[in-house]
């Protein structure tokens, strides 16, 4: 029986098409890592001032073994824009090298995976740790201390157990 301050389960993602991975990834096919979401928006420049930054240097800062830096593309706003062709060369562009997932497209505005994690826009941060509960929650611009500071906890809470479910 969990205790009632144990965090929630972190919801699956809903990914229509993958970029810099061979594989599609799912959060149960991350567990024992501590996960990072950046969910942005091409066109939204706060993502490509702050957000994109902050996660390709999280990216690089911290052993992929441990940390998984995930990119969503989550449109709500200018679709027609934003199409995973113009996501691509945007990738490219930028030298954008972590895995990038293109939220799929929900029945309004809202792409699933947004709707389920209650995002209120772009740039958003999640943070899951190592048994898939969702630990942080950022809106907006987050500092690199801060970041850092939580990644580096989720980091030392430890292995996850054989066994454990969240």
């Amino acid at each position: 029986m969990e205790r009632p301050d144990t965090p929630p389960p972190a919801p699956e993602w809903s990914v229509s098409q993958w970029f810099n991975t061979e594989t599609p990834l799912t959060l149960a096919g991350l567990r024992g890592r501590v996960v990072m979401i950046e969910a942005f928006q091409m066109l939204c420049p706060g993502c490509v001032s702050h957000g994109l930054p902050l996660a390709q240097a999280a990216h690089q800062l911290f052993p992929p073994d441990q940390v998984a830096v995930i990119g969503l593309h989550t449109v709500f706003e200018h679709h027609a824009a934003m199409t995973p062709v113009s996501l691509e060369a945007f990738l490219h562009e930028y030298r954008i090298a972590f895995p990038v997932g293109v939220d799929e497209a929900g029945k309004g505005a809202m792409p699933v995976t947004m709707e389920r994690y209650r995002m209120r826009g772009t740039p958003s941060l999640i943070l899951i740790d190592r048994m898939g509960r969702l630990r942080a929650h950022h809106f907006g611009q987050v500092s690199e201390l801060r970041l850092g500071a939580e990644i580096a906890t989720l980091m030392g809470e430890g292995e996850i157990a054989a066994g454990d479910s969240p």
